[in-house]
């Protein structure tokens, strides 16, 4: 297994719209083994195969205290959401940034586990939220453009200077 370089934001790349998975193959299954141990070390509870630069649908997530309940999501397909929540987010593409989004409390979503079988899953709360968060990097969104102008570049400003310190 590998840790995988995660993207930052604003890099382009996070913007891309990701193909669907014709075929769940052995590589595939490798990918989600690389992408599940580059979650838990960075650490984080949802990656999405966008932000590893594969274009893939394609996203793994665990939001449990004890990090051993690992969900793989193949083909992800929101078929319902419910109500309505604000909740604290923050990506490991947009690190130190945590912000208030409004998202759905409840969700119904249609996907393939890591074998290709099909499943389908009703969650809520902290799940709910990140299952919409991951499936938005699918669709080429990162959490911050929920944000005003205003806040999405001051973000972006304080991502780029911080770039620069590391180099």
């Amino acid at each position: 297994m590998a840790i995988l370089k995660i993207l930052q934001y604003p890099d382009e790349r996070l913007h891309k719209v990701a193909k669907k998975v014709e075929l769940v193959t052995d590589d595939m299954r490798r990918l989600i083994r690389d992408m599940a141990e580059t979650m838990y070390a960075a650490p984080g509870v949802g990656l999405a195969a966008t932000q590893v630069d594969v274009h893939l649908r394609l996203f793994v997530a665990d939001v449990s205290e004890t990090h051993d309940q690992l969900r793989v999501f193949i083909n992800p397909e929101i078929l319902a959401l419910d109500g309505e929540e604000e909740s604290e987010e923050g990506c490991l593409s947009v690190p130190g940034v945590y912000e208030k989004v409004s998202r759905a409390d409840k969700v119904t979503v249609r996907a393939q586990d890591e074998n290709g079988q099909p499943f389908t899953l009703e969650a809520d709360g902290f799940l709910a939220v990140c299952i919409q968060h991951e499936i938005d990097h699918l669709h080429g969104k990162v959490f911050v453009e929920y944000l005003s102008q205003l806040k999405q570049t001051r973000i972006r400003s304080k991502l780029k200077k911080r770039m620069r310190e590391i180099l």
